[in-house]
């Protein structure tokens, strides 16, 4: 019997026209009536590098990335034919009773980046090298507990939700994992009171925090890395979203000059194509928890390990080496933020622009003059963040540049391109950003209409 027309990229464009309807009616109702709203439903049809292409053909300028996945672009061509070459040479896949040369070969390079770690395990996402540090860190400690720091983030699966400071995620969804302190990001203090309790197994925290792009103090995380060894905690550092040189370096813990116990990394990793997490640690963390032959399999992930996962990986730190991306990230990164601060003396609504290398967040705040500060506080009485869509949907649809709000009720737009962005794509953000900030300067004006839909809609919600 012959099979039916198997060729997917026909399907795509045979059924592109219906992906809001199917989803509606089949998956995520709710998010395409957000998309919808804010007119983010362009049906996009191609991506290539830092670029996607909507239906008409029209190029945008992509700060999203997927999260942060596609750090060498989307599509990248070494990458696809590392994945051609997996299936094309028909590989003993998942035996589960066997090792695996490719997961060996990713280890093996992945270790070259950190010489203090010994040993990898690999996972499918962040969320799950989240799980897997929790009990790494509990068997190899004796002990319980966890810290975190607020406005966490470090997934939604039981354990990272726990760990994840964010009330919008965890609402209803409770209890969560018990044993778990949160203390103030940047407070040595606060963190030295719940390590000097002995109880603690890990404190687990992002370099940069990615809601919000919080930075540390230079002290915190060389402070908190000296109390861990001090009290007996293990320290992790969760590089899901700053690893793989999102930062200007390989590692954001490497700008403060830190070797952790215990690295998680994911995202970027994956080259965008094949879900894959990594946890990177001490041979004698591991060793507690891999301690006997009956123990060999104690913890694991049926598909961790998949042929296609350690090729993407692969594939992705060779592009990253030969276009020298990490130092591309530093150098666009730094032009990037140097552009966008030169803004803020020039514009009330804007606060400060931080970051490093091309994870950049671009705060928004009060103004100061009478009329700006009515429509500020009507948005924000509506719905705290708001102002912030006022800016992200015209950069979107005037100007063909999709960015995100860093996290619920934030002020806060967040910059996650691809490391391969160019100067001319530098100079389309500068300029964009500049334009929809001007605008929204002047009450009234097409932006502060925007406004008060947002706020309609909202109240509608509500009501």
């Amino acid at each position: 019997m012959a099979y039916p027309n198997l060729d997917v990229s026909e399907m795509f464009a045979d059924r592109q026209a219906q992906r809001s309807s199917m989803h509606a009616r089949h998956l995520n109702e709710q998010l395409v009536r957000v998309l919808k709203t804010i007119g983010y439903d362009v049906g996009f049809q191609r991506g290539s590098g830092q670029y996607l292409f909507d239906r008409d053909g029209a190029r945008y300028l992509d700060l999203l990335s997927g999260f942060g996945v596609f750090a060498i672009g989307r599509n990248h061509p070494v990458l696809r034919e590392a994945l051609k070459s997996v299936l094309d040479a028909e590989m003993p896949n998942l035996v589960q009773l066997d090792v695996s040369t490719l997961a060996g070969i990713l280890a093996e390079r992945l270790l070259e980046h950190m010489p203090y770690l010994d040993k990898v395990f690999f996972a499918n996402s962040g969320a799950e090298s989240v799980e897997a540090a929790i009990k790494f860190a509990r068997v190899a400690t004796g002990r319980t507990g966890i810290v975190n720091c607020d406005h966490s983030y470090h997934g939604l699966t039981y354990g990272a939700l726990s760990l994840t400071d964010d009330q919008n995620f965890q609402g209803g969804f409770g209890p969560l994992l018990p044993g778990v302190t949160t203390v103030p990001f940047n407070d040595l203090e606060a963190l030295e009171k719940v390590l000097s309790t002995r109880e603690i197994a890990a404190f687990i925290v992002e370099p940069i925090q990615g809601k919000g792009v919080n930075m540390p103090t230079d002290e915190f995380l060389p402070g908190a890395l000296a109390l861990c060894k001090r009290y007996g905690t293990l320290f992790v550092a969760d590089e899901i979203q700053t690893g793989i040189g999102r930062t200007g370096r390989f590692l954001a813990v490497e700008h403060w000059n830190v070797e952790p116990d215990m690295v998680l990394l994911s995202k970027s990793l994956s080259g965008g194509h094949v879900p894959v997490g990594a946890v990177l640690t001490r041979k004698s963390i591991f060793d507690k928890i891999f301690n006997r032959m009956d123990r060999a399999v104690v913890h694991g992930s049926t598909f961790a390990k998949n042929d296609l996962a350690m090729a993407a990986g692969i594939a992705t730190l060779e592009v990253m080496k030969h276009e020298k991306l990490v130092e591309s990230a530093a150098k666009r990164g730094a032009e990037l933020r140097l552009a966008l601060t030169r803004m803020v003396p020039g514009y009330e609504l804007l606060k400060e622009v931080r970051g490093k290398g091309l994870m950049i967040g671009v705060e928004f705040g009060p103004p100061q003059s009478l009329r700006l500060k009515a429509s500020w506080t009507m948005l924000e009485t509506a719905n705290k963040g708001l102002f912030c869509q006022l800016i992200t949907v015209p950069l979107f649809k005037d100007h063909k540049i999709l960015t995100q709000v860093s996290g619920h009720g934030s002020h806060t737009i967040k910059l996650l391109p691809s490391l391969t962005i160019t100067e001319d794509d530098c100079k389309w953000i500068e300029t964009s950003f500049d334009s929809v900030i001007a605008d929204s300067h002047k009450v009234p004006g097409a932006i502060w209409s925007l406004g008060k839909t947002l706020v309609d809609n909202a109240v509608r919600k509500s009501a």
